[in-house]
């Protein structure tokens, strides 16, 4: 039989990465979406077997998808893509269909499909229904966060490698945090330092929920409160420029343009 799959996330290479990753799987079709609102006006109109859920989105976000679909006739299988940590995702795993981890490893993603081919042969099995029903029960409101974030709280200061030894600075000094290579660095109005416990950026953001920073790119989560100015820039994207000594320039992405407006009150 053959899956009609979709690919849910904003990030195009994360949609590119997924979708090189799926030609190893002949049986499997796969279209793409950028937003949640693209999303569930395609799952809506049916012929939707599978989708692999991002769960950060700008405004919607991935529970809300699920929400959605959930509440049609014939709700496609859900497999969460996160870049969250094993310790992060427990927190659902039992609930989901089945849940991809960033980066994707192939192994990985053929068990997953296995998983859902067992799935969509068996659609009277209330199992995954039912499953899917306490992921949106746990997932409401402000509970949503708890269940991504594993309950941890955001981080008041942050571990960096300081001359040989681990110290701590606080979060409100820090102008940005960039990815560069295999590492985060913390920049602060003085110093570039790596950041211990932190690999990824994805990481980064999780631990600093509800403090002022912001994913502008792939690359660097802005402190909002350390803006100077911005402006539009060319390609739909937006030119930021911290508060730092160096007037660091950052550039927020097209299409986390209407994201970043809408946490400075402005849309």
């Amino acid at each position: 039989m053959s899956i009609r799959a979709l690919i849910v996330d904003d990030e195009a290479p994360a949609r590119d990465e997924l979708r090189y990753l799926l030609l190893a799987h002949p049986d499997v079709e796969a279209e793409e979406a950028a937003s949640a609102e693209t999303a569930l006006g395609r799952i809506a109109q049916g012929g939707v077997d599978l989708v692999f859920q991002d769960i950060q989105l700008p405004g919607q976000d991935g529970f809300q998808v699920l929400a959605g679909a959930q509440a049609l006739p014939h709700p496609p299988v859900f497999v969460f893509v996160t870049a969250f940590d094993t310790h992060a995702i427990r927190a659902f795993e039992e609930n989901a269909a089945d849940y991809l981890l960033k980066p994707i490893s192939p192994d990985r993603l053929a068990k997953s499909l296995d998983r859902v081919r067992k799935l969509l042969k068996n659609p009277d099995d209330t199992g995954l229904d039912s499953a899917l029903a306490r992921l949106l029960h746990s997932a409401g409101g402000a509970g949503a966060m708890s269940l991504v974030t594993g309950g941890a709280k955001p981080l008041a200061r942050l571990a960096v490698e300081q001359g040989g030894r681990i110290g701590l600075i606080p979060t409100a000094d820090i102008v940005l945090i960039e990815a560069e290579e295999k590492r985060l660095l913390a920049i602060t109005n003085s110093e570039r330092l790596p950041c211990h416990g932190l690999a990824t950026l994805a990481k980064a953001v999780e631990r600093l929920a509800g403090l002022p920073f912001f994913q502008a790119n792939r690359a660097q989560l802005v402190n909002m409160e350390r803006i100077a100015e911005f402006a539009p820039w060319f390609g739909g994207k937006y030119c930021v420029v911290m508060a730092d000594p160096a007037r660091t320039e950052v550039t927020v992405s097209r299409n986390r343009v209407r994201a970043f407006k809408e946490s400075l009150g402005i849309l």
